[in-house]
C-alpha cells in the first residue's frame, strides 16, 4: 500500500486529511482496489470509455468492458449482452456522430456521465450509469437519452427559460 498526501479545503482554511484525522500532519492511506477503489479510478475508466468511443478506437473501447457486459436503454427497452455485440452496436451506429462529455462522477465501483451526443446536425443529452467489476472493467451500462419538452402550463412565473 502507498500513502498520498491530501489537502482538503474548508471555508476557514485548509487541513490535511489523515488516518481518521488522528493527526493533522499525517498522509491519507490509499487502499488498492477492490477494497478501496477511488473515485478518480472510476471516473478515469469512464472518461477513457468516452474518449475511445469518440476516437472510434474499438479495441481500446472493448478493453474497458467486461466480457459479459450488459447495456440497457430503458426508454427503448433495448438490451445488448456481451463485449463483442456491444462494441459492434456502437461501431455500427449510423451517421457521423460525436460525443462531448459534460461531466463524469464516480465512487468505488459506480460512475455516471452526462454527455452531449451530436449526429447529422442534431444534439441530444445523454445520462449514463455504469457499474464496474472488481477488476475495473465495465459490467453494466444503463443509458438514458432524454428528449426536450415544454414545461406544463402556468409555471412561467416560477422559472427562467434558457
Amino acid at each position: 500500500m502507498r500513502r498520498n498526501r491530501s489537502v482538503l479545503g474548508t471555508e476557514g482554511g485548509e487541513f490535511l486529511a489523515g488516518d481518521l484525522a488522528t493527526s493533522i500532519q499525517t498522509d491519507v492511506l490509499v487502499v488498492p482496489p477492490p477494497y478501496g477503489a477511488k473515485m478518480t479510478e472510476a471516473r478515469a475508466i469512464i472518461e477513457n470509455y468516452w474518449a475511445a468511443a469518440e476516437r472510434r478506437d474499438w479495441a481500446a473501447f472493448g478493453a474497458l468492458l467486461a466480457s459479459e457486459v450488459v447495456y440497457e436503454m430503458p426508454q427503448t427497452r433495448e438490451r445488448v449482452r456481451g463485449r463483442e455485440p456491444y462494441v459492434r452496436f456502437n461501431a455500427e451506429f449510423p451517421g457521423d456522430w460525436h460525443v462531448d462529455v459534460e461531466r463524469v462522477v464516480g465512487d468505488g465501483r459506480h460512475a455516471a456521465s452526462w454527455t452531449r451526443f451530436r449526429v447529422d446536425g442534431s444534439e441530444q443529452p445523454g445520462l449514463c450509469f455504469f457499474d464496474l467489476g472488481a477488476d475495473g472493467t465495465i459490467e453494466r451500462i444503463t443509458d438514458f437519452w432524454p428528449e426536450p419538452y415544454e414545461p406544463p402550463p402556468g409555471r412561467v412565473h416560477l422559472v427562467e427559460r434558457y
